[in-house]
């Protein structure tokens, strides 16, 4: 069933026993152990001291307790999570997601792909993850205020700027980081500005952020693009999702001259072909936070669809901003049917194995979240670094830095493939640089 190098069965074994039900997190071990054949060949000392098994079991997996009072005086319970990943190259770092969808395995996924992501950027963290069940939709400011800080209350003595530094995901944007972040200056009587990113810019934030996953997917797609002597200009994009994400990446895609046809949420997708007006979807998602298909009641040259799947929209590019395994075979069928040629991923393993497949085996170029969506945690170390030294940049000096650092996960990942025998295989680059790092790390700090 897969391929994997006769060393690691073992410890996918282990993996599946060890954890058991967690698909999520099965699916991003397995993806990477498959791309670790040549790695293993070629440096049997990872093997030997047991670094692999030890990368798929996080150091530390916290759960807890959330009780909160909603607005009808009705006591409500969630689970809350953190998982310490790894931390050979820094202090633990990820986002929180708030989504009913949460439980152990999909924090755990993330926190393994973060690993791996933010050794990608060159920049000093390690990996981790958190959120709840907590769904925020439909919710009030003031529901959302109190759950934040309870959430925190637990949270707080397992985070640090030297141990842990949380940041937003699914569900938790500016409005909850904020909440969250009173919360634990209040518990702890301290301004440590570099526990949490994210963060506004009137107090400790980064300019760029905000737009840095949605920009620095852009930034990765157009240097494959550039690889195949083509660019954005005129090409039709479609992006699914409408939030934090897709936002920005439809927006710098527009800067680079491309159109970008459709937007989606969970509902639907929304067709455009003048071209999304991202300003309404804005006001819509970020405004009112309200649904996509209120965009084809505001215009009328836009059609929206229920249900369905956005990847039925002819493309040149596809960028899937939205989740996990939204992007399946049928939908990869689809999108090579519709003329697609790249595929670069803004959410966390978006992709189902079988939809990998499928766009491999039409030749369409590519590329895994680890390295295209690392700008966002790329501009949180960025904002780490001017809270180290109580300092602001400008949103273009921070924009030219994630510019360059994409360009250079790009390179990274193109240069690897190349090193271990996969020519243009931007998932063995990514997975294997990744690797790499991590690995070598945790040799030179002894068995830990």
């Amino acid at each position: 069933m897969h391929h994997l190098h006769p060393a690691l069965i073992g410890t996918y074994e282990t993996v599946l026993r060890r954890n058991a039900g967690e698909v999520e997190f099965h699916q991003a071990v397995l993806e990477v152990l498959e791309s670790l054949h040549a790695v293993v060949e070629k440096r049997p000392e990872y093997v030997e001291a047991s670094i692999i098994e030890r990368i798929c079991e996080p150091e530390r997996q916290i759960i807890f307790r959330v009780p909160w009072v909603d607005d009808q005086g009705v006591v409500q319970i969630n689970r809350g999570f953190r998982v310490n990943f790894n931390s050979a190259l820094g202090p633990y770092k990820g986002g929180l997601r708030f989504h009913p969808s949460v439980y152990l395995g999909i924090i755990k996924f993330l926190g393994f792909e973060q690993t791996f992501k933010n050794a990608l950027t060159g920049m000093p963290i390690g990996g981790g993850k958190g959120g709840s069940d907590f769904d925020p939709k439909g919710r009030s400011d003031a529901e959302i205020m109190r759950f934040c800080q309870s959430f925190m209350t637990e949270l707080y003595r397992h985070i640090g700027e030297y141990t842990d530094v949380p940041a937003g995901d699914i569900g938790v944007g500016g409005r909850e980081i904020g909440y969250l972040f009173g919360q634990y200056k209040r518990i702890t009587n301290a301004y440590e500005a570099g526990v949490l990113t994210g963060k506004g810019l009137t107090w400790g934030g980064s300019q760029a952020r905000k737009e840095a996953t949605g920009y620095g997917t852009v930034y990765f797609v157009k240097e494959m693009l550039d690889a195949h002597g083509e660019g954005f200009d005129g090409r039709r994009v479609v992006v699914s999702g409408s939030g934090n994400v897709a936002i920005y990446a439809v927006e710098k895609a527009q800067e680079f001259g491309a159109t970008v046809v459709a937007v989606s949420d969970s509902n639907g997708y929304v067709v455009d072909e003048g071209g999304i007006d991202l300003d309404l979807v804005k006001q819509i998602k970020e405004v009112q936070r309200g649904r996509i298909s209120e965009y084809a009641v505001a215009r009328t040259s836009a059609r929206h669809i229920a249900g369905g799947s956005i990847w039925d929209v002819p493309c040149d590019v596809a960028l899937p901003c939205a989740t996990e395994n939204e992007l399946s075979a049928e939908g990869a069928a689809a999108l090579v049917k519709g003329g697609v040629k790249y595929v670069g991923e803004g959410a966390n393993m978006p992709t189902t194995p079988d939809g990998i497949r499928v766009l491999h085996e039409a030749g369409v170029h590519y590329a895994p979240g680890k390295a295209v969506n690392a700008g966002g945690v790329a501009t949180s170390a960025l904002e780490m670094q001017q809270n180290a030294s109580r300092d602001s940049w400008s949103f273009d000096y921070t924009d030219q830095r994630l510019h360059k650092i994409m360009k250079g996960i790009h390179d990274n990942c193109l240069e690897t493939a190349d090193e271990f025998g996969q020519p243009g295989d931007y998932v063995a680059g990514a997975n294997i640089a990744g690797f790499i790092q991590v690995a070598d790390a945790m040799l030179a700090l002894g068995v830990i």
